[in-house]
């Protein structure tokens, strides 16, 4: 089979390599239909996270059909369509019997395209498949799933639910990429009284706009500390959320929010970021970080399928398998091309 694989930094391949087999009772073998690409995967490549290693496939993100089951899985049957997660789970440990599935001891929690083969391939070996497969109702896509397999969640709960959002809060959001833009969607489930979306890019504040945020502020050109004191009678924002990953963003979030406020940080660090505790001890501020965990996948799933929550707005580009490569370069100038999340998907005869 072909698949997107990592040579170190920097480095990417389409290349072929051998298909993936069953290798425990648990697994499922999963042929993708419809696949994207994650800002993750750019911090890979830009070798943030060094665990990731030269041979890897990429990818935690899929929609596909089971072609394949081990003789432990017990939910799932050849030729079912199902979202692929991107948070593997055995569901016995400690953390998994919390519902803290990124957490996993035996094997899982973040693993596709990080420490085991991804998805960014023509076929994907899914550990613990009855626990980190979710089935495609009928009538959604496999483009609206695809957007529940990693973003939706992740802001979901790293963002919107550890930031203990509540009605009429005003929240602001650093950063209007994916991440950034789905914690808009996940905001407004909350009723804030004002969505602030911060970003460099005018063409994502725009996009920000459309997908529902109150007001959308220029970093380059807008005073944003002075706007945030001025809608918030100089308190700050009730809770912020940073989507970016660098440490001026984080030292960003952290300065708009007001005392007794909420710093939720959702972006992917690669570096080491300043806490000014000598300014934020005394202002009982609460900073949570996490990485997605999917016990939200089932509730969001059910807002697709009512039409509660439109994921389509998310896909800007599409490509077939093998212009995978292309693919990586549209998303990764996405200041340029306006690119928010990619899908690519097989080209059938």
């Amino acid at each position: 089979m072909k698949a997107l694989v990592f040579h170190g930094p920097g480095q990417r391949s389409w290349e072929d390599v051998p298909n993936p087999t069953i290798q425990d009772p648990t697994d499922a073998i999963v042929r993708v239909d419809a696949v994207t690409i994650c800002g993750t995967d750019l911090h890979i490549l830009g070798g943030d996270v060094p665990e990731v290693t030269d041979g890897r496939i990429l990818g935690h993100e899929a929609v596909g059909t089971v072609v394949e089951i081990g003789p432990g899985v017990r939910n799932l049957a050849v030729g079912d369509r199902v979202l692929v997660s991107c948070i593997s789970a055995c569901g016995r440990c400690r953390f998994c019997r919390e519902g803290r599935y990124g957490q996993c001891l035996n094997g899982g929690g973040w693993i596709l395209g990080h420490l085991i083969d991804g998805t960014q391939a023509e076929i994907v070996r899914v550990p613990f498949a009855d626990n980190s497969t979710h089935k495609v109702p009928d009538g959604v896509s496999d483009e609206q799933m695809l957007m529940l397999a990693d973003i939706l969640p992740t802001s979901y709960e790293v963002g919107v639910l550890n930031g203990a959002l509540r009605p009429a809060d005003v929240v602001v959001i650093i950063g209007a990429g994916p991440i950034g833009l789905a914690a808009v969607l996940g905001a407004k489930l909350f009723s804030p009284s004002h969505i602030v979306v911060v970003d460099l890019v005018d063409s994502r504040l725009d996009a920000a706009k459309a997908f529902g945020a109150d007001i959308v502020l220029n970093s380059k050109s807008d005073d944003v500390a002075a706007i945030v004191r001025d809608l918030t009678g100089g308190l700050g924002a009730d809770v912020t959320m940073e989507a970016v990953g660098i440490p001026e963003t984080f030292e960003q979030a952290v300065a708009l929010v007001r005392p007794g406020g909420h710093v939720a940080n959702m972006g992917v660090h690669g570096a080491p970021a300043m806490l000014h505790l000598e300014d934020i001890w005394i202002k009982d501020l609460t900073i949570t970080t996490g990485l997605v965990d999917t016990y939200s996948t089932p509730t969001l799933i059910g807002l697709v399928e009512s039409g509660r929550l439109d994921t389509s707005p998310m896909i800007t580009h599409r490509f077939t398998l093998d212009q995978f490569e292309e693919a990586y370069d549209v998303f990764g100038k996405a200041g340029e091309t306006g690119a928010l999340k990619v899908v690519l998907t097989p080209t059938r005869t």
